[in-house]
């Protein structure tokens, strides 16, 4: 179990023969809140957040926290303590923003918060202006003149960006993969001079930035330079327009270790800002990041318990009573979770065994095909590097609760999300 252990990696360790995070024993947690369970570590958050900072010292920059990784209003409240700001995605990312900062930090938020995104409605558009957001990082030209329209309407102007799309691939699964020009996101690079340009003398848009995101899940820091250095092109292409071209958005994407191998989170960081750095050279600009999955993905695990072993024929499942509806990421992009024991096994047998839910689908499942401990009914297991896209992800799918959240820190783990109860589930029905 050594492996979990490193800092720079995962925060859960084995102690006295039961896993811990932050010294907080697992097992106890489970007994406390039930299962399934979400346990994050907000040691291990505040970390990766502070290495971002920490590496961009000497260069103007905001860390803009993906709030679609992980949206728990703790965590975004705990991150915008740290003086971080906010990438959102819809009108509901932005009122938990605001929400996590409390009316008397509301406003010094949204001027922290980037809005992205390839749909904003109208009414996404009026909340964001009225909250007084950084920037709009716009996709396309009809929703540059929607923005243009309700800033009229609303009688202030709306700072923008174009997220531009620069045709750079990443190796990421291909449902991550944001950056090609056959992907839905983005103008194409070389028709965002003449977008700009063509609403440059408009009185309610002020093009403030140039944005960019190639993906999610990206180990290869080449990528991120490869796509900043075509943008700064753009940007000194603006300059000479004369547009004020305050801000670089970067965008995020930086990943993660899934699999049982050591990760040193700050050597990934380290590199990924170099490669930023070789790119923006000594062009004077804001630069903006949007990390999500790499701040919060390793600091969290899912924990359920095992209700069956189950053979059919020669094969051997792990029913546990968390499913898909709580962790849908193998499901969807057959992603990788270290599946490891809550409880040290006695024995150090081990057996091949696909780790399933109890939801009404094949597609249920967490592994397949994996050696692991042999584990009976009853016992505890952890779903590693589970902190990011696991309940934000989560629906109520057969009619299931979301699982309560607890996040441990200093040594002490309190309760940031109750698990549901039905009478709300139901709250927003009629029978009639």
């Amino acid at each position: 179990m050594q492996q979990f252990e490193n800092e720079s990696s995962r925060p859960f360790t084995m102690g006295e023969g039961e896993l811990c995070c932050g010294g907080v024993s697992l097992r106890a947690l489970a007994e406390e809140f039930g299962t399934p369970l979400y346990i994050y570590s907000a040691d291990q958050i505040l970390q990766r957040a502070q290495l971002f900072r920490s590496a961009l010292w000497q260069r103007t920059h905001t860390v803009c926290y993906a709030v679609k990784a992980n949206s728990s209003l703790a965590i975004l409240r705990m991150l915008g303590e740290q003086g971080c700001g906010f990438d959102i995605v819809s009108g509901g990312e932005l009122a938990r923003v605001l929400a996590a900062a409390g009316e008397g930090r509301a406003a010094e938020w949204a001027a922290r918060t980037v809005f992205s995104g390839v749909g904003k409605t109208a009414e996404e558009m009026d909340a964001a202006l009225s909250a007084g957001i950084l920037m709009f990082n716009v996709e396309s030209e009809a929703e540059l003149r929607l923005l243009e329209n309700r800033a009229s309407a609303a009688g202030v102007r709306a700072r923008f960006a174009l997220r531009v799309n620069p045709d750079v691939f990443a190796e990421t699964h291909p449902y991550i993969s944001t950056g090609l020009s056959a992907h839905k996101f983005g103008i194409a690079i070389a028709l965002a001079r003449h977008v700009y340009v063509s609403f440059a003398t408009s009185q309610w848009l002020e093009p403030t930035g140039v944005s960019v995101h190639i993906g999610s899940q990206i180990r290869q820091v080449e990528p991120f330079a490869a796509a900043l250095a075509r943008v700064l092109d753009l940007v000194q292409q603006l300059r000479e327009d004369g547009l004020p071209i305050r801000y670089v958005d970067a965008g995020g994407g930086l990943g993660i270790e899934y699999a049982d191998a050591h990760f040193d989170a700050r050597e990934q960081v380290a590199r990924y800002v170099a490669s930023l750095q070789q790119a923006l050279g000594d062009l004077d600009v804001h630069l903006l990041i949007e990390p999500g999955r790499f701040v919060v993905g390793q600091a969290g695990a899912g924990v359920p318990r095992v209700v069956y072993n189950k053979h059919n024929g020669e094969k051997k499942f792990v029913i546990t009573d968390a499913a898909m509806n709580d962790l849908i990421r193998p499901a969807l992009y057959q992603a990788h979770h270290e599946i490891v024991p809550v409880v040290q096994p006695a024995s150090a047998a081990v057996e091949i065994v696909d780790v399933v839910g109890p939801v009404c689908e094949s597609g249920d499942f967490f592994a397949h095909d994996r050696t692991l401990p042999v584990l009976e009914q009853g016992d505890l297991v952890a779903l590693l590097d589970a902190g990011a896209y696991g309940q934000s992800q989560s629906s109520n799918y057969n009619t299931r609760l979301r699982a309560p959240e607890v996040l441990v820190q200093g040594g002490k783990a309190r309760l940031i999300r109750r698990r549901e109860t039905y009478l709300e589930l139901f709250a927003g029905e009629s029978l009639g």
